[in-house]
């Protein structure tokens, strides 16, 4: 008999009287924190301008949240929301779409670039996207603390059987399943890893839009090929060959191939870096 992994794991991490703080809540906090961090670190080695990051915080923040919460409502569940629109504004019962997350990000920072910045966009979101890398390997360990959005059965030595979750229950009990939430958080923790290298040791920013290109083939790539194992969100997704999350990916996964071939046609920008971590070989000119 094959030793599945039996995954228990409250989704609450604490309580404040009445009010439960979720491992997801905290994912979204410390992956803003630490983004930000990082986002500082940035704009110190270029020389922006400080008070731009609490604005474009403002902008992230406020992108990432309405826009998968419309995601969601809009790419999934509209025939239902739409008969009781209140129900939008109750985030905390779930319902985010990444793929509208990503849609809220993209608007913000174009908001953010013409009223802040005056820059092209293209220099925010090779920045940007750094630390939401990170962010989006963090918030799929928090489905997996909620027992959601997993696989299809396997027999795989490293299947999970939720005990936690419904759904589970319902289709798999007795079975163990892919834990898709751990393939995709390790794939974005890969792709931070590697977007950290090429800023930080290959001067990548100086092809605006090539970091940018391959955070959406390293984002939605995976997606693109984990959604084959993964269960589908909501009904009529049954009956579709490639499912909604699927769909939703391939424009951004064009969108990378074609930000990649646009940086690297163009000759590399070089930028001054005022700060101690300037890498001195590379001439200095605006």
């Amino acid at each position: 008999m094959l030793d599945f992994i039996t995954w228990t794991a409250d989704p609450v991490w604490f309580h404040i009287g009445p009010l439960a703080i979720r491992w997801y809540s905290l994912a979204f906090m410390v992956g803003f924190l630490v983004g930000y961090e990082i986002e500082a670190r940035i704009y110190k080695h270029e020389g922006a301008p400080e008070s731009w990051l609490g604005i474009l915080l403002m902008w992230t923040v406020a992108g990432t949240i309405i826009g998968a919460r419309l995601g969601h409502v809009f790419f999934y569940e509209w025939d239902l929301y739409s008969q009781d629109p209140i129900q939008i504004l109750y985030v905390w019962k779930g319902g985010l779409a990444s793929h509208g997350g990503t849609i809220g990000i993209i608007l913000g920072v174009l908001l953010y670039s013409i009223f802040t910045t005056k820059r092209n966009p293209l220099w925010t979101f090779d920045r940007l996207v750094i630390p939401i890398a990170l962010v989006g390997g963090l918030i799929r360990l928090g489905n997996l603390m909620n027992s959601e959005i997993f696989g299809h059965a396997t027999d795989l030595p490293w299947g999970f059987m939720f005990l936690r979750s419904r759904e589970w229950h319902e289709l798999y009990y007795g079975q163990a399943c892919h834990p898709t939430q751990i393939y995709e958080a390790l794939c974005y923790f890969a792709l931070f890893a590697l977007l950290m290298w090429m800023y930080w040791r290959k001067n990548a920013e100086c092809r605006p839009g090539l970091i940018f290109g391959v955070f959406f083939l390293g984002i939605f790539v995976p997606r693109f090929l984990i959604e084959f194992i993964k269960n589908d969100q909501v009904a009529f997704e049954q009956t579709m060959t490639l499912n909604m999350g699927q769909w939703l990916s391939v424009p951004f996964i064009l969108a990378g191939i074609a930000l990649i071939i646009y940086a690297m046609r163009r000759p590399p920008v070089h930028i001054d870096f005022p700060d101690r971590f300037a890498d001195e070989k590379t001439p200095a000119r605006k």
